[in-house]
């Protein structure tokens, strides 16, 4: 049982993703899709130096474990029709003074929430105080920016859903989210899931699944996947006052595992790529459950912003820390602090002070 929809099941759904909002930037032309661009050389990057960043996990922190090109660190994406606005860490933690922010998600989440750190890291003294906590038994981290009281979270959750444990094993509740209610008083909150829902064996974490109070050991995983979310999306509907907590989710985060998907028959990893991929769209389309995501958040009532990461992080095949991490493993799935995180952030970034 396998993620078995097809693409042209999805090619009516995809005419109506234009209802999705994404940062609407003003200019000359009018309104700026954000998304839409290209990925250009900078020498002035990247944003911060990664050596001085506390908050890099040993999985990420590419040139710690020698990585030997540099390159990947230069390029900035460039929307088609307007600039994204400069970071400046010192402005927003001005202006998320007294809030929290919460990353709610996979392994994903971690990336994206260390290259914030660094970013916001960068921006102020070192005397400026900043506080780390674990809490709620680890599942939740906390950085604290003291001088603006501005905490930077993360809740660790792989797919959103509940996962019990209960005589007969852990158990998958596809129509349950007990967590919301920690959730709900967050001041702006940055959802992830994906990277766990195709895996099998010894990598799955559950045992069975329940849906639509049956229990089952297994279930087709575009089904589970799309009704997860959909309960998501109806806990956002009926529990988030969304006039006080902004509500964002990220789009799927790609892998390079198969040269074939841009253009190099042959490859079998991200090993030895150096460079993005060239142009503004990729060969192989979205991937599905990109789709999935985009027709579960054009059904919720209440405003959620797409972070809309999947095509842009797509083209940046060199940006995975390949072998250079602790572990010296192959990982062409999450990604080099700096690096790609850090566009996501640029992004979020604009979607928040928008």
């Amino acid at each position: 049982m396998g993620f078995s929809m097809t693409r042209r099941s999805y090619s009516l759904i995809a005419l109506t993703f234009l209802t999705i909002s994404f940062p609407c930037l003003e200019n000359a032309n009018g309104c700026c899709n954000v998304y839409k661009g290209k990925w250009v050389y900078d020498s002035s990057y990247p944003l911060y130096d990664s050596s001085a960043c506390p908050f890099i996990h040993k999985e990420f922190n590419c040139l710690k474990y020698g990585r030997p090109d540099h390159l990947y660190l230069k390029y900035r994406w460039q929307p088609s029709k307007c600039n994204l606005p400069r970071f400046d860490g010192t402005h927003l933690l001005r202006r998320l003074k007294g809030k929290k922010i919460m990353f709610i998600g996979d392994s994903i989440s971690i990336n994206q929430w260390q290259s914030l750190l660094c970013m916001l890291h960068a921006a102020v003294p070192a005397t400026s105080g900043i506080i780390t906590q674990d809490l709620h038994n680890h599942t939740v981290s906390t950085v604290t920016f003291k001088h603006y009281k501005v905490s930077v979270m993360l809740f660790r959750s792989l797919y959103l859903v509940d996962v019990d444990k209960e005589t007969i094993g852990r158990v998958l509740k596809l129509n349950s989210v007990r967590n919301g209610n920690l959730w709900k008083e967050i001041d702006v909150l940055i959802f992830n899931t994906w990277h766990w829902w195709h895996r099998r064996g010894l990598k799955q974490q559950w045992d069975y699944v329940q849906f639509d109070g049956k229990i089952r050991k297994d279930i087709d995983r575009t089904v589970a996947f799309r009704t997860a979310l959909r309960t998501w999306a109806k806990w956002v509907d009926s529990d988030v006052d969304t006039n006080r907590t902004k509500v964002i989710f990220q789009g799927i985060s790609p892998s390079h595992y198969n040269g074939r998907d841009w253009n190099e028959p042959g490859v079998r990893n991200c090993s030895k790529q150096t460079t993005p991929s060239k142009g503004s769209s990729y060969p192989t389309g979205l991937p599905l459950a990109e789709y999935v995501v985009k027709e579960v958040i054009r059904n919720i009532k209440k405003p959620v912003h797409l972070l809309d990461i999947t095509m842009l992080s797509q083209l940046r095949k060199d940006a995975h820390p390949s072998t250079y991490n602790d572990f010296n493993g192959m990982d062409c799935t999450h990604w080099c602090i700096a690096g790609l995180p850090d566009t996501w952030n640029l992004l979020l970034h604009a979607a928040l002070i928008k």
